[in-house]
């Protein structure tokens, strides 16, 4: 059974009945991770909310007026100092993460860190280092992966439904001059190889394994040049795998979309048996049936409210509740993760040979010598 959960200004989510050892979940940065606690508030039995952080007054002061009765701080250690805080959730510019990670990994806390990871290969060391030395688990919130359509493409191929995977096309497109003028550090102090790319990179690993070579261009749009970015908003990047297989991912963060044609962000699976195509902001998977016909299935109305929590197409509640009940889950149950702290670390070493690629004109870059750099070994994932 479960019971009806009422957020002021939704409509009502049936959230399942609550699991027995279920972990509380403390987070820092109040702008996704408002999000976050709503989503565990409503929709997760495994995870649930109890602390929220920020050195905004004014976020701390939204998200004590939708849930009051949770413990709000500035204080970063205090928060740590709550044994009711299992899980750290860690949701602040990506320049903070090493330094959250590390402070939850040595307060005995678990952690679930928005991505990327770290945007640097000294933070990557510092929390690789951190992690094995406490023993504390990480989980990459990798939203794309935990979106309806793209369950349902991953659980196709689980199934053998797509044959051998032949090749992997993916993209994320997006205008970004609101995260600008919301997020000035997004346009000055990192690039958006670690930012919206991450998303489509994160793709090709999950289906192809190691990479071991990567090749890459990039460009600065007209947009980006009108705020002043410090690094490209344009890739194409074409990439092979340990096992020879090939990938592709596209990104542009300056575009005029066409949303009716292309969505933001696309997966499509080339198999031995059979194509798939996932999409977001739209809920569709479309495949082909053994017989030809083309298949599509779409979730929109049936899980647009869990979804999207009936607020802007696009906002994450459904994805950010499935990656934390899976992460507590899996803690509960004692069995591994993934992404994990390794796999986070290794597609942080393809971001940065994308980047190092398209800074040299497209030159090949090759994974082994940057994995042994940042301190993995050949028997990583």
């Amino acid at each position: 059974m479960g019971f009806i959960t009422h957020i002021p200004g939704t409509n009502p989510v049936i959230k399942p009945s609550p699991h027995a050892k279920a972990k509380g979940v403390g987070v820092i940065g109040l702008h996704e991770g408002r999000t976050l606690l709503l989503s565990l508030a409503s929709r997760t039995s495994k995870a649930f909310p109890v602390a929220g952080c920020d050195v905004n007054p004014e976020k701390i002061a939204a998200s004590k007026a939708e849930l009051p009765e949770l413990f709000f701080t500035s204080d970063y250690k205090a928060m740590l100092a709550r044994p009711e805080v299992e899980i750290v959730a860690i949701y602040t510019p990506d320049a903070h993460h090493a330094e959250h990670i590390i402070g939850a990994f040595e307060a005995g806390k678990d952690v679930i860190c928005t991505k990327p990871i770290v945007n640097s290969f000294e933070h990557a060391r510092q929390v690789l280092e951190a992690g094995r030395r406490t023993g504390r688990r990480l989980m990459v919130g990798q939203s794309t992966r935990f979106f309806e359509p793209f369950r349902r493409q991953r659980a196709a191929h689980g199934r053998g439904e797509l044959g051998e995977i032949e090749l992997i096309d993916t993209h994320y497109i997006h205008r970004m001059d609101w995260l600008y003028e919301k997020s000035p550090w997004a346009a000055t102090e990192t690039d958006w190889v670690f930012l919206g790319l991450s998303h489509p990179i994160d793709l090709l690993r999950w289906y192809l394994g190691r990479i071991t070579q990567v090749q890459a261009w990039s460009a600065t749009s007209d947009l980006g040049r009108r705020y002043r970015l410090s690094g490209p908003d344009i890739y194409t990047v074409n990439v092979i795998a340990e096992s020879g297989r090939l990938g592709r991912a596209m990104g542009h963060y300056g575009v005029h979309e066409l949303p009716t044609a292309r969505n933001c962000i696309e997966c499509v699976l080339y198999g031995s048996r059979s194509t798939s195509l996932a999409q977001y902001h739209d809920m569709r998977h479309v495949y082909l049936a053994q017989d030809g016909t083309e298949i599509t299935e779409d979730h929109l109305y049936a899980g647009r409210h869990y979804y999207y929590n009936s607020e802007v197409h696009g906002m994450h509640y459904g994805e950010f509740a499935n990656y934390a009940e899976y992460f507590a889950g899996c803690l509960i149950d004692g069995v591994p993760n993934s992404p994990n702290l390794e796999e986070a670390v290794e597609t942080l070493c393809v971001m940065e040979a994308v980047r190092r690629s398209a800074g040299q004109g497209g030159r090949p870059v090759e994974l082994g010598p940057m994995l042994q750099e940042v301190g993995l070994s050949k028997g990583s994932p």
